[in-house]
């Protein structure tokens, strides 16, 4: 029996990943894209369009409430504090069969999608060596890097064969690994050092491939993460540093983490996902995190004291 192509795609959240996955997407053969948006967020679109490296991108822009046929695929790369919007805000685009994929940081959002949708396929997955930068609605990336997903299930394998050659006809680079969450405890483990260190000193990726002491502090915040993630039997270890730092020198020099855009425009973070959460699970096993406690705490003073 031939498997059924990904043809419908909804996507929630135009900052940077979902812009400029989004950009592909759009122009991707035999793919109908919508974006989900709410009135306000409509309208100013609409009369100051999105615009990808110089490029205006006049996205599909679809109501929450609009009277639609279900989504193949829904990708969500909205902030961890719009999640529980944005899974009522799709609630229209959701079918019997419709795959659910999270780009978002932290190791939490696939619970959340599947305590709301439990009778759909969830992927996990993680962006990998993307360097996209958002400026108000102008995006500018020179690396979109890749998404690694997979099935944690082991009941999906259609749904992952089908995004798969979703991404292929899309052009987006990605892998399929092994162990799909030991690829997420990584991303989450390469976030709560490299994000946070970098809100904290205000550097770009070219501080942490240049310095001792900055690339210290990253890996010190990362071997909590590693302690925790031992105890819960995901097989991270000092290999997985050593496999950042290749990627890390990739990178653009002048490229920012996101939550340092954050910081940078006054935004809310994800610290309550990154140095949040890895506090709160290490209080839970009794394993010490005094770095991330340090970072936690920094952080938020940053953002409560920017005017």
């Amino acid at each position: 029996m031939r498997m059924e192509r990904i043809r419908r795609v909804s996507l929630i959240g135009l900052g940077a990943v979902g812009t400029a996955y989004g950009s592909r997407l759009l122009v991707a053969p035999e793919t109908e894209l919508s974006v989900v948006v709410d009135q306000t967020r409509k309208s100013r679109y609409c009369e100051r369009p999105v615009v990808v490296n110089g490029q205006e991108i006049a996205f599909p822009y679809v109501l929450p409430d609009a009277d639609v046929e279900p989504a193949d695929l829904i990708l969500i790369a909205v902030k961890y504090d719009g999640l529980e919007q944005a899974l009522r805000d799709i609630r229209r685009q959701v079918g019997p069969n419709t795959i659910f994929m999270s780009l978002l940081n932290g190791i939490a959002s696939e619970d959340d999608i599947r305590a709301a949708y439990p009778r759909n396929p969830i992927l996990h997955a993680v962006c990998i060596a993307i360097d996209a930068v958002r400026n108000g609605r102008d995006v500018t990336f020179s690396n979109l890097g890749y998404i690694s997903f997979g099935d944690a299930s082991g009941e999906q394998a259609e749904a992952v064969e089908r995004v798969r050659e979703l991404f292929e006809r899309a052009g987006i680079g990605y892998e399929i690994p092994e162990d799909i969450l030991h690829t997420i405890w990584w991303k989450f483990m390469v976030n709560v050092g490299v994000n946070q260190t970098s809100a904290i000193l205000r550097a770009p990726y070219g501080v942490f491939q240049q310095s001792t002491d900055a690339h210290t502090v990253m890996a010190m915040a990362m071997r909590e993460v590693i302690a925790i993630a031992q105890r819960l039997g995901i097989d991270l270890s000092e290999d997985d540093i050593a496999r950042f730092d290749d990627v890390l020198h990739a990178m653009a020099p002048t490229g920012k983490t996101s939550m340092l855009q954050d910081v940078e425009a006054k935004r809310s973070t994800e610290v309550e996902q990154l140095a949040g959460k890895v506090c709160q699970i290490g209080r839970q096993l009794g394993i010490p995190t005094p770095v991330n406690e340090v970072l936690y705490h920094a952080i938020r003073a940053i953002t409560s004291a920017s005017p």
